[in-house]
């Protein structure tokens, strides 16, 4: 069965860090493009950034990009997002995601970003 396993957020200051993790199991995770999302309350989930499965080529959104950093590693089956700088805009439940059909999603991981 394929799972997520979000972990790493919580309340960070404006301009401050956090390095989120998401665990996944149940299939294949070299194989499959790998994606951070976040949704705010009251607005729909969007892409954050992606990473290609030998993590060679990386995409952000234009939010983020400069910012945050997607990575992963193959031999722990665990994709990772690096955020930098965080602004109150930010704030959101943060999920990641595989390329692929049928949809996964896990439970998320909160992050505030709040003075």
């Amino acid at each position: 069965q394929v799972q997520f396993v979000e972990s790493g957020g919580g309340l960070v200051q404006p301009g401050g860090s956090l390095r989120l993790s998401c665990a996944a199991s149940g299939f294949t995770f070299r194989a499959y493009i790998m994606s951070w999302y976040r949704q705010a309350p009251g607005k729909e989930r969007e892409l954050v950034a992606s990473i290609t499965p030998a993590g060679v080529t990386t995409d952000y959104a234009d939010s983020v990009k400069g910012r945050f950093i997607i990575s992963r590693d193959n031999a722990k089956n665990t994709v990772y997002l690096q955020m930098n700088s965080l602004k109150p805009e930010d704030t959101a439940v943060y999920y990641c995601k595989r390329r692929a059909f049928p949809v996964y999603w896990g439970q998320g991981t909160q992050v505030t970003v709040s003075s």
